[in-house]
């Protein structure tokens, strides 16, 4: 491997260049780390991205408050969004964004997943919009919002139970739609399967799903398609 383009910890490697690669920043997946290598990863990016003139952002997902602690040590610039479990040092500022993402959830407890999508978007560049709990069972909710919705450029809907929702907002929309299945529900819903078949099987055109639980991936594709689009 081409050094000049990796940091080596001893633990992790560190792709130097896999922003200008693939337009988003190299993300710490916090699970199975640490806190201390957990902020030791997040030093070097930052040190990186000093020393090329770089000004994207540095994130870090699934984080607790003990690895936030550890961060802070080194990086007192970093923040914590507890709802989302995202540590970031930010660099792009309100000017700078460009895009609209609509994060829609179907329920409440939809929430986690939705911030760690909306957060993730909002570090990556884009103008967010939250319109949460309209899902389904109450879907006068959804249309007393779908203008909003419908300003967006990429929509993610993020949905538990049986994932109907994104079905129902790619059917009224023009924009695409990224569904995301949580694994929220009862039993049958075998933590976010039928959520993910569901979207999987949607009849509605337009809808792209990624894995369950995973907001950080959808806004990652959402933000693409904005810089592709815009």
């Amino acid at each position: 491997m081409d050094k000049e383009k990796f940091e080596e910890l001893g633990f992790a490697y560190i792709d130097k260049f896999r922003e200008k690669r693939t337009g988003a920043p190299e993300a710490v997946f916090c699970p199975g780390k640490t806190p201390e290598q957990i902020a030791d990863i997040m030093k070097a990016l930052a040190e990186e991205k000093r020393s090329s003139g770089n000004s994207g952002n540095i994130i870090a997902t699934r984080a607790t408050e003990n690895d936030y602690d550890a961060v802070k040590k080194i990086l007192p610039e970093a923040e914590y969004h507890k709802k989302a479990g995202i540590i970031s040092v930010s660099a792009v500022s309100e000017t700078e964004k460009k895009g609209r993402i609509a994060v829609v959830t179907a329920g409440t407890a939809d929430i986690p997943v939705a911030e760690e999508a909306a957060v993730t978007g909002e570090l990556l560049g884009n103008h967010v919009e939250r319109i949460y709990d309209v899902g389904v069972a109450g879907i006068h909710r959804l249309f007393d919002r779908l203008e909003d919705i419908r300003c967006a450029d990429v929509i993610i809907v993020i949905a538990g139970m049986e994932g109907a929702l994104a079905s129902v907002v790619s059917g009224l929309v023009e924009s695409p739609v990224i569904a995301v299945p949580t694994s929220i529900g009862y039993g049958a819903n075998f933590e976010g399967l039928a959520a993910l078949l569901s979207m999987i099987n949607s009849c509605a055109d337009g809808v792209g799903v990624v894995n369950i639980d995973n907001g950080y991936g959808a806004a990652c594709l959402a933000s693409k398609i904005n810089r592709r689009a815009l």
